[in-house]
Order: C-alpha cells, then sequence, then structure tokens
C-alpha cells in the first residue's frame, strides 16, 4: 500500500501558515482584550465622546513609523524569509475620496476590515454582515477599478 509523503516544500508551507494562524489569532486576542474592536469604543471615538481610540490609533501610528523605519534600515524579511519591499504612494483625488468612504463604512458598522474577523471570533455574529458587505465592496472594487482615476 503506497502512502503519499508531503514533500519538504509542503511541510514548510503548512508550517508558515500555522505560525501565521497563531500570530494572528494572538494579535486578534490583543484587539478583543484591549477592547479596540468594541462598536461603542468606536461610536465614542467618532463622536468625541473619549480619547481611547485616539491613543490607541496614535499608538499605533507611532509603532508603525518606528517599523517602517527600522524594516527599512535592518532589510528585515517577512515570516517565510522573503525581502520586504515598501513602495511609496502618491496622494491622489482617489485616495482621499476612498479614505473618506473608509471612515463612514467604519463609523456605521463599528469595523475596519482588521477587527471584522475578531469580532466574529468573540462571538458579535453581527460583524458577519460587515465582512460580507465589505467583501462586496471589495468585488465592486475590482470592477470599477480601472475606470477609476490613478
Amino acid at each position: 500500500m503506497d502512502t503519499v509523503q508531503d514533500t519538504p516544500r509542503e511541510t514548510s508551507q503548512v508550517a508558515l501558515n500555522l505560525r501565521v494562524l497563531v500570530i494572528g489569532t494572538m494579535f486578534g486576542i490583543v484587539l478583543v482584550k484591549g477592547q479596540v474592536i468594541s462598536w461603542f469604543n468606536i461610536q465614542e471615538m467618532f463622536r468625541f465622546q473619549s480619547a481611547y481610540m485616539y491613543l490607541v490609533i496614535g499608538s499605533a501610528v507611532v509603532v508603525g513609523a518606528i517599523s517602517v523605519f527600522l524594516i527599512k534600515r535592518t532589510h528585515a524579511r517577512t515570516i517565510d524569509r522573503q525581502e520586504i519591499e515598501i513602495k511609496s504612494k502618491k496622494l491622489n483625488k482617489g485616495t482621499v475620496i476612498g479614505g473618506i468612504m473608509f471612515g463612514l463604512g467604519w463609523a456605521v458598522t463599528g469595523a475596519c476590515p482588521g477587527p471584522i474577523y475578531a469580532q466574529i471570533g468573540s462571538g458579535t455574529w453581527l460583524a458577519f454582515v460587515t465582512l460580507g458587505a465589505a467583501l462586496v465592496g471589495s468585488y465592486l472594487y475590482a470592477l470599477a477599478q480601472p475606470r477609476l482615476p490613478s
């Protein structure tokens, strides 16, 4: 009887996927425990009733800026040893319009794309509606993208 053996490439891909899953799960736990995915905290932010989310976002910007600096300075690589390439982008009208649409969606749903999964994982089942809307929006963007300003 022949058994199918995984090739070293398939085994390393499975190991990589497991590492990414563990890191993503840990990040989701941090989002839940830090109440960053709380619809109420997000609404308070958009109503200027609480500084909590502004402090979280501000600290994320600082950590992100330091991380980009270190990535460029040390020529860091991804978890699967790929070189990280950070391309610069120009600010244009489409970016501003997209940012406004993103902010409106965030204010209405209480979630930007990343925390949707943490909301679902924490039992906020209404987040499935947000996930569906995000998928539909992504599909519509893909259809409209060739006609959008570059």
